[in-house]
């Protein structure tokens, strides 16, 4: 499928945007059986991987396949699907010498049963990128360097392939924590529904930056104000914006507190309206949040935390934005980073980095809230899970 031509999505709402670009444009949205599943990782040390793993995922029984090596690659932390789903692209998150650093980007082909072929490499114009989306028109990734603070954005060419970088954000400033806060640390870049605007979450100076976004010139600009702030300190870590477009939430990843935003369609701007803690009160354990997503029916919000090793549960008031919590459920293992929640909303797959599993929760579609099931997988070191619908033959 193609995208909507331009001057039908000037006319459309967000709401019925963000539905029409699922529908269209993203692969994992659209009904199947079965998914297939690439699941990013970190290698080397004492880790197990060497490199993207791939499963199918069956979303009638929520049952999972024995993992298979994909493709080897050094350090492919975080992922993204091209709108068409036939094309992978991974950070390369390694961080070597002074300035930029040296970590990259790799493009890959999605081949028959799940391998994929490696199309080339770039680098990622900073160190330890961590974090990457392809926006909507599949024109462009946009990846977050975590070393050297900046967000950047890469042409896709019509290979697959990727370009050289087409424009680099650089952030500046420190913020309250001299441990961690020093320098900017960009920790992941979002775009909104409409393809217009590009939210990069900075742990560095405790600020989400708002940009403007180009597709057609692959262009990133600051757009007016610049930047929202949390509580100093906070260090958010990633950014969800949820279906309506009206609301989106950063998960602050040093004190494990979301903040809440209402958000302007209009000009992309975020407006503070809530502080919430992931934690219940007298926790005294190892402080550290790592993702947070939005159902896709926009009634929950979930995030994971590491050292308390749970995803916190949020219902989300549709009218003013506003979390109530839910619950904490363990995730089964050690460090959960990023989770999957499949398209239909039955499904959760939380991945324990330092216990090396893939576990699977069913949501209950009242409450949101997560019950784990007996289906796990083991990977290296897990971090992030991305999927396409899998062939029927599979």
């Amino acid at each position: 499928m193609t995208v909507p031509a331009p001057s039908l999505l000037l006319r459309l709402s967000a709401s019925s945007l963000f539905v029409l670009l699922m529908l269209c444009s993203s692969p994992a949205a659209l009904p199947a059986a079965e998914l297939r599943l690439f699941i990013g990782t970190y290698t080397g040390g004492e880790s197990s991987s060497k490199g993207i793993y791939t499963a199918v995922f069956d979303t009638a029984t929520g049952s999972l396949s024995k993992p298979e090596l994909a493709a080897e690659l050094r350090n492919p932390s975080f992922l993204a699907v091209h709108p068409n789903g036939t094309h992978l692209y991974a950070v390369i998150e390694i961080s070597e010498g002074e300035g930029r650093g040296s970590g990259g980007v790799a493009a890959l082909k999605i081949e028959e049963g799940g391998r994929l072929t490696l199309l080339n490499t770039v680098a990622s114009q900073g160190g330890a990128p961590c974090h990457c989306n392809v926006d909507s028109t599949g024109r462009n990734l946009l990846v977050a360097n975590y070393t050297g603070g900046n967000v950047a954005v890469f042409p896709i060419a019509d290979d697959g392939s990727l370009q050289e970088a087409s424009s680099v954000m650089q952030h500046e400033g420190s913020s309250v924590d001299d441990a961690r806060q020093k320098a900017p640390h960009a920790h992941s870049v979002n775009l909104s529904a409409d393809n217009r605007f590009a939210y990069a979450a900075d742990l560095g100076t405790d600020r989400i930056y708002v940009y403007e976004f180009n597709a057609a010139r692959h262009t990133l600009r600051p757009s007016s104000p610049p930047a929202a702030l949390v509580t100093p300190g906070g260090g958010p870590r990633h950014f969800a914006i949820h279906p309506s477009g009206k609301f989106a939430w950063t998960n602050c990843e040093m004190s494990m507190v979301v903040t809440g935003f209402r958000r302007n369609e209009r000009d992309g701007r975020l407006f503070a309206i809530q502080e919430i803690s992931t934690i219940p009160a007298g926790y005294n354990g190892r402080r550290s949040t790592a993702e947070c997503l939005v159902h896709p029916s926009g009634r929950f919000l979930y995030v994971s935390n590491r050292g308390h090793e749970t995803i916190t549960v949020y219902t989300i008031d549709q009218e003013s934005g506003l979390l109530t919590y839910v619950e904490n459920e363990p995730t089964g293992g050690r460090e959960p980073r990023n989770f999957f929640i499949e398209p239909s909303g039955k499904w959760l797959l939380a991945e324990n980095q330092n216990t090396d599993t893939v576990v699977v929760f069913t949501i209950d579609p009242d409450s949101g809230a997560l019950e784990m099931t007996d289906v796990r997988i083991e990977v290296g070191r897990p971090v992030c899970i991305r999927a396409v619908p899998a062939p029927p033959q599979q």
